[in-house]
């Protein structure tokens, strides 16, 4: 959740500098107000679509939990709000690592659900959410499958899966989603988009 909130920020400093830079000068014409209006309105969408996938990922982690019968809590870990399963790792360790693995898994499931199921594709909100697992996914098998909370370790401790191996899994998923989008003319410039000065990257509110 904390990776989360961090590439949302990032993204949105990066957008809100781009938008500094290129605004029409006052009495310019409303032609290029109005393209920045909708590219505003297109970054905003791709925000919600991602914060929509980094929702289900904690949400699933959520339910999980709850469905295997223990009591999931917020709390602090180093000062970063984390939500624990309240499962004890040491005498249920299968079900720790179905609370660990459910967030990943879920994310996936949604991102081939919009690439499998026939639909009129491209849209902002769906790029958003696409974006979003990829994002938490490539967070988690680099500087982040380390960490004293981490899914990618805790999924580690509790099989007999390598940190490694599950990185290569869970990363593979990703990379074969990412090829099939970049095959997709739906997902043309899927993470960048043409302004009338240039290529606009990350999204403001």
């Amino acid at each position: 959740m904390t990776s989360g909130l961090a590439s949302l920020l990032l993204l949105a400093s990066v957008t809100a500098t781009a938008r500094g830079q290129t605004r029409a000068a006052p009495g310019s014409g409303s032609a290029a107000g109005d393209a920045g209006s909708a590219s505003d309105n297109y970054w905003r969408r791709i925000a919600i679509g991602f914060g929509i996938s980094l929702f289900a990922h904690e949400s699933a982690h959520v339910l999980t939990s709850l469905a295997l019968g223990f009591h999931p809590h917020l709390a602090l870990d180093h000062g970063r709000p984390t939500i624990f399963s309240g499962i004890d790792s040491q005498k249920y360790p299968h079900k720790q690592f179905l609370f660990s693995a459910a967030g990943l898994t879920t994310q996936d499931l949604i991102n081939e659900a919009i690439l499998d199921i026939p639909h009129s594709r491209g849209r902002a909100i769906e790029r958003g959410i696409l974006a979003g697992a990829i994002g938490t996914t490539l967070f988690y098998v680099t500087i982040g499958r380390n960490g004293s909370v981490s899914d990618i370790a805790f999924m580690a401790r509790t099989s007999s899966l390598s940190k490694t191996q599950l990185s290569l899994i869970f990363g593979g998923v990703s990379a074969l989603q990412a090829i099939r989008i970049s095959r997709d003319s739906s997902y043309a410039h899927f993470f960048v988009r043409p302004t009338e000065n240039g290529l606009g990257i990350g999204f403001g509110y």
